[in-house]
């Protein structure tokens, strides 16, 4: 059997589309929920020493772009090491993304 070349071209392009979601490290959002009430809330919370922040705080959009500059606060401080490991902030980043404002399952993390 003969496969045409448009199907075979839409394949490949599919592919290469899907390659580099494939590629990309995933973290736990189970552990990023603990590791965000244990690292971040402490003073992230109402009356604490930072604004206030939950994963409602920002849209999906802005969380990847608060990681991606990997700075914390006003004086940008490396997020890693000082508010946990690269795999701890990438289970938080998880966590907040796929809960933030816009997301499917928006969440406060209360409690």
């Amino acid at each position: 059997m003969r496969i045409p070349h448009r199907y075979l071209l839409s394949a490949l392009a599919l592919m290469a589309a899907t390659l580099p979601l494939l590629a990309q490290a995933k973290g736990s959002d189970t552990k990023g929920k603990y590791y965000f009430k244990k690292s971040c809330k402490v003073c992230h919370v109402k009356g604490g020493s930072a604004v206030e922040l939950t994963p409602l705080s920002k849209t999906q959009a802005q969380w990847k772009k608060f990681f991606e500059a990997a700075k914390h606060g006003k004086a940008a401080v490396p997020i890693a090491p000082k508010f946990g490991t690269p795999e701890q902030i990438l289970d938080i980043k998880t966590f907040l993304v796929n809960h933030a404002s816009d997301s499917p399952q928006p969440e406060t993390c209360g409690g």
